[in-house]
């Protein structure tokens, strides 16, 4: 005959839970959000303003682009259909995006919503976690940890992700869209307009701020971690 564990197992075992979720919960949130920040008209000025920013062979320029682009930003925000994207055409006549690029963005646009509805339920979840370990003190050191602990995994996910990225970045970009979306729906001719207007040093430079985003906001965790242990260790 076996007897139940004791309540202070139970209490141990469920702050683990609750410490465990709050690390895992925190690379995912911290690049989401940095990722919703870049998705903003800001981005696009300062990406497409930028000195080496490859210009477009077809004809589009820089103004072209800043009118075109935040219109397939918004569809992936708003709650229209694909006749937000599907009912414009260009000034000289034409459909501006063709029915495989209307196809691909509808696909981005449920990655999107799902990416960011796990957003939500992680952020609501470590917030209410957070709040619950903050309540008594007794149980603040395992908040602690538990930011300290996600910082490092956050910072050992992006080290490998650039490593990744750097050493062969079509790799790395084909393998993520290889991940996502369904084998050559994702391919498309350089004269298409997605192509046009989110050219692959776009997708790079992107990467590149979501990188040095998650990184800045890790280190700053640290940061902070360290100095409320040292103020309780006076």
């Amino acid at each position: 005959m076996t007897s139940n564990p004791p309540p202070q197992a139970w209490h141990n075992s469920i702050l683990r839970v609750i410490r465990c979720g709050i690390t895992l919960a925190y690379p995912v949130l911290l690049t989401l959000i940095a990722a919703r920040l870049v998705m903003t008209p800001l981005f696009l000025q300062l990406e497409y303003n930028r000195p080496g920013f490859p210009p477009d062979i077809y004809g589009f320029t820089r103004e072209d682009r800043l009118n075109y682009a935040p219109y397939a930003l918004d569809y992936l925000l708003n709650a229209a259909d694909i006749s937000y994207l599907g009912d414009l055409h260009f000034r000289e006549g034409g459909a501006l995006f063709n029915t495989n690029e209307l196809q691909h963005m509808e696909d981005v646009k449920a990655l999107t919503s799902v990416a960011f509805s796990v957003a939500w339920i992680a952020g609501l979840g470590a917030l209410s976690a957070s709040i619950l370990l903050l309540w008594k003190p007794a149980t603040r050191p395992i908040f602690r940890k538990a930011f300290l602990h996600g910082s490092i995994l956050t910072l050992l996910l992006i080290a490998a992700i650039v490593v990744a990225a750097i050493v062969n970045w079509d790799y790395f970009f084909t393998g993520f869209h290889t991940l996502f979306f369904e084998s050559g729906t994702w391919r498309f001719a350089y004269s298409d307009t997605l192509i046009r207007l989110f050219p692959e040093q776009f997708w790079f430079d992107a990467a590149l701020t979501i990188g040095g985003l998650v990184v800045c906001s890790a280190l700053l965790t640290l940061a902070f971690n360290r100095r409320w242990r040292s103020n309780r260790d006076i």
